[in-house]
């Protein structure tokens, strides 16, 4: 699995990474002997790691060129190279249920691609809402997939998982997105309900398919905090514009903004 990550810490000796990496060992399928995992942490250029995390022998760094998500997502990705059957992301301050690779495996049976919903919380653990919007964290997919795709488009700043999805959807890869077991059952009802939902199958390209999971909550968990990239857009107009650009852009390439 790949995390791009900038090392934050949640406390004085602690790091996010070292939390979305417990939730993935933490996994059914994982403490069942069913699968193994490896992890690719993509970092920026010139990144201090510390010594304690150096020292795990689980973990590959990846070092990108430039100080950026893009750049790290793409250096991981470089160093996965064709050596594994699954590649899954989960960004370092996010969180897999443990139901979460179990129940993703079981999707990919039908599909070539397969993303989910997210539960936010807040930093203190307060839920906040369901985000129907189908993040990195959410993704997971056989390694000849991300072949066909590609890696990320290092133009992109802010939306560099729009137009990795607006290429997904030009390749015809079959893709299925998970919801909860509470979610609406039909376009029609999401669109009244869940209105980010019903964006994921008109913006998702024509192989996208819905199906609901058997948890009553999402499988991913997501923080919202100020450090964000979303929260960092709604305050600073300058970043607004690239974002509101890079939109434009992806409207100009695919007639739309991908979900």
């Amino acid at each position: 699995m790949i995390i791009p990550s900038r090392l934050q810490q949640t406390g004085p000796n602690a790091y996010l990474l070292e939390r979305a990496i417990a939730s993935a060992l933490a996994q059914t399928v994982v403490a069942e002997g069913q699968i193994s995992l490896n992890f690719i942490v993509g970092i920026d250029a010139g990144t201090n790691i510390p010594p304690r995390l150096a020292g795990r022998s689980d973990i590959v760094w990846a070092s990108s060129e430039a100080a950026s998500q893009v750049g790290a997502l793409n250096a991981a990705i470089d160093a996965a190279g064709t050596r594994f059957d699954y590649i899954a992301f989960l960004e370092d301050d996010d969180r897999w249920d443990p139901q979460y690779l179990a129940l993703s495996l079981a999707a990919l049976d039908g599909y070539g691609f397969v993303s989910t919903t997210q539960l936010e919380v807040d930093e203190h653990g307060q839920i906040v809402r369901i985000n129907d919007f189908p993040t990195p964290s959410g993704w997971i997919m056989p390694f000849d997939t991300l072949r066909r795709v590609g890696r990320f488009d290092p133009a992109m700043r802010w939306h560099l998982d729009n137009e990795w999805l607006g290429r997904l959807a030009e390749s015809d890869i079959k893709r299925c997105h998970l919801v909860d077991a509470m979610a609406p059952n039909s376009l029609a009802l999401a669109e009244q309900v869940r209105p980010w939902l019903a964006n994921v199958v008109r913006f998702g390209g024509s192989n996208v398919e819905v199906q609901r999971h058997t948890m009553l909550a999402p499988l991913v968990i997501r923080l919202v905090h100020s450090r964000s990239g979303t929260a960092q857009i709604a305050v600073d107009p300058i970043l607004r514009q690239e974002s509101q650009t890079e939109y434009t852009a992806l409207i100009q390439r695919y007639g739309r903004i991908p979900w």
